[in-house]
């Protein structure tokens, strides 16, 4: 069964980085795209970044420049560098996953993880 496990979240000031990290495993990993989501309190569950199964990389555009996605398809792990936080950040990031033959740019993705608590003081 597919497993998703995020970790690396927490309290982070304005300013500063995180790392979010996730861990797959229950799928043939090198064939799906893997993203990272987020909620903020009151909103709807939207995508932040996206790295498709060939390395391509797509990022929510208040992030760009910001966040930077990675993956290593050998320990099937997916990353979020996280730098030049702002209070705008505070969400749950949850760690997603796609099979590659579908849509990638959309909200609806097939499988996601429990999330991890990212909170920016100001």
């Amino acid at each position: 069964q597919v497993q998703l496990n995020e970790s690396g979240g927490g309290l982070a000031q304005a300013g500063g980085s995180l790392r979010l990290s996730c861990a797959a495993s229950g799928f043939v990993f090198d064939t799906f795209h893997m993203g990272w989501f987020r909620q903020a309190p009151g909103k709807e569950r939207e995508w932040v970044a996206i790295i498709l199964n060939t390395g391509n990389t797509f990022y929510k555009d208040s992030v760009k420049g910001r966040f930077t996605i990675d993956r290593d398809d050998a320990e099937k792990t997916v990353g979020l560098q996280m730098n030049s936080l702002n209070p705008e950040d505070t969400a749950v990031y949850y760690c997603a996953a796609n099979h590659r033959g579908y849509d990638f740019l959309t909200n609806e993705w097939r499988y996601f993880g429990r999330g991890t608590q990212v909170t920016v003081s100001s």
